[in-house]
């Protein structure tokens, strides 16, 4: 069964079908396992990653390492669920470490961003501390490779 959601992971466009003919299974019975992993929530969501700088879209990303005062009783549940919530957010983590929670943010601008920074996230009472990073360029997310390998970035030799 595992094998329905590796391929799915990795291609989330692969029809019952098509996963039936790669695992040996019934197609019947990948439908069911899919339609079963979708109401419990083991698939959270079908994903489609677009590459926006392509499409002359910049976006600015951010790793923000946030300390905070863990809340009595729930830890550090409650202040990152609410961090979650804010659109800006695009995942948030706990770690182990100098920082409990690493925040990643995505904006239109560096602006955009350090504004979530100082007057959203930074003033949340639980929050102590804030450090934040900007991404400079991204070669991978998700398992995925977004630049073009088959280019070659390097000069030719001269003789």
């Amino acid at each position: 069964m595992k094998d329905i959601f590796k391929i799915l992971e990795q291609n989330a466009r692969a029809t019952p079908e098509e996963i039936a003919t790669m695992t040996g299974l019934a197609v019947d019975e990948v439908r069911k396992t899919i339609a079963r992993a979708e109401k419990d929530r083991t698939i959270v969501r079908y994903k489609t990653m677009v590459d926006w700088q392509k499409l002359g879209e910049e976006q600015v990303w951010a790793l923000i390492e946030v300390r905070v005062t863990p809340q009595r009783d729930v830890g550090f549940d409650t202040i990152a669920r609410r961090i979650a919530r804010y659109p800006e957010v695009r995942s948030v983590y706990l770690l182990s470490g100098a920082y409990e929670l690493a925040v990643l943010v995505s904006g239109k601008t560096m602006q955009e961003v350090a504004t979530f920074v100082s007057q959203k996230l930074a003033a949340l009472q639980s929050v102590q501390r804030t450090v934040t990073h900007f991404l400079l360029k991204r070669y991978k997310e998700d398992g995925d490779i977004l630049e073009d390998e088959s280019k070659s970035h390097r000069l030719p030799l001269s003789p």
